[in-house]
């Protein structure tokens, strides 16, 4: 709304108006109001779910120092959505179909978490949604994202390629041309590419909603992966630097740069209410909303397989849950003293905050190493 009226419509008459053309500008700006948005209408929400009683229930198989958390308020990743979405409609190039992708998809997700979330409240016990309720409404929300994409393909702006690390040559279409030349077929030619986006989306927002299990934990993550991504969206939309890094030059995803950018200012504002001791919790609505958020900005910007290494910390967190969920099924033994992987280091007689911090530096050095791999190729 600001780059519409302060440079589009005001800038031929006040010509320092340009600045807002910059994308870096906006990015900084929109980073910055989203962080402000957080930190400034925290205490309110968070007074607000107090005061309708909308509270954490913690799980009795998890460490006994958690049940000192029984009463936090939760669902505080309403802030984190409003703290994200506002900025992105105040600074971003609304006519530009990926921003509002993007955007659609962080609230789709989001009412997905809020739904599981008040189901908890109201019934006042550990489980919201049912797994299969929660699965199939994350799977619509993919493939209603997938088919948006394909529909931007036919428009020229989008493709089905997929950028391989390290591998700057081999880039192979998702979609099945030998059954796109049969016309009663030429639907399913699609098909592997919306089972592949669905599954990276919805394992990216599962992902992260397994990680928020401690103080700060998630969230910290979620700022390392999302700056990460906000390097990648802007290379990948930049002439120069696409050209440089032989990358996929997508012009138009450039503008999810802003988006990016309030992603991280959210993440940074709420991350001051949820530093431990917590004074809320973002609940599923959060957590759902920026796994679905960063999922699909990596989809976008086809940085997909580059995507386990950006969020490396939610990939072994979720990795750790399915080894631990098989092996007990398979051998009635486990693996770990308890998963998600936090509780097992938890168990060993790590502190909260060591096990935080030490995620976050993993956190750190996975998403590095993501950027390196630009060149790598």
């Amino acid at each position: 709304m600001l780059y519409w009226l302060l440079y589009q419509k005001l800038f031929p008459y006040f010509r320092p108006f340009r600045i807002f053309r910059y994308l870096t500008f906006r990015t900084a700006f929109a980073s910055l109001t989203a962080m402000l948005i957080a930190l400034l209408i925290g205490p309110f929400v968070i007074e607000k779910l107090r005061e309708f009683q909308i509270s954490q229930y913690i799980r009795e198989d998890g460490p006994k120092d958690h049940q000192k958390k029984a009463g936090t308020p939760t669902m505080g990743g309403v802030l984190i959505c409003i703290a994200i979405l506002l900025p992105t409609l105040l600074w971003s190039d609304l006519s530009n179909p990926f921003v509002w992708l993007v955007m659609l998809s962080t609230l789709a997700f989001g009412a997905i978490g809020f739904t599981d979330d008040y189901i908890k409240v109201i019934q006042r016990r550990n489980l919201g949604l049912t797994a299969v309720q929660k699965m199939g409404l994350q799977i619509i929300a993919g493939v209603v994202i997938a088919v948006v994409l394909l529909a931007m393909r036919s428009e020229g702006i989008y493709s089905t390629h997929l950028m391989v690390p390290f591998l700057k040559r081999f880039r192979p279409d998702l979609s099945i041309h030998l059954l796109g030349a049969i016309p009663h077929l030429s639907t399913l030619a699609f098909l592997p590419f919306v089972i592949f986006v669905t599954l990276i989306i919805v394992g990216s927002s599962n992902a992260v909603n397994l990680t928020d299990g401690l103080d700060g934990l998630a969230i910290g993550c979620t700022i390392i992966a999302a700056a990460a991504l906000t390097v990648l969206t802007y290379v990948s939309g930049n002439a120069v630097f696409s050209d440089y890094l032989e990358l996929q030059r997508m012009p138009m995803v450039s503008e999810v740069t802003v988006f990016c950018g309030a992603m991280v200012g959210a993440s940074i504002g709420f991350l001051w209410y949820n530093a431990h001791p917590a004074e809320v919790f973002m609940g599923d609505v959060g957590s759902l909303a920026l796994g679905g958020a960063i999922g699909t900005v990596a989809v976008v910007i086809k940085q997909e397989l580059l995507l386990p290494f950006i969020g490396g910390i939610f990939v072994l967190e979720a990795i750790s849950v399915i080894l631990q969920v098989g092996s007990y099924k398979l051998r009635k033994k486990r693996i770990f003293k308890m998963a998600p992987l936090h509780h097992h280091f938890e168990l060993m007689g790590w502190s909260e905050s060591k096990v935080i911090v030490r995620f976050w530096i993993g956190a750190l050095v996975f998403a590095l190493f993501a950027l390196t791999t630009l060149k790598l190729r």
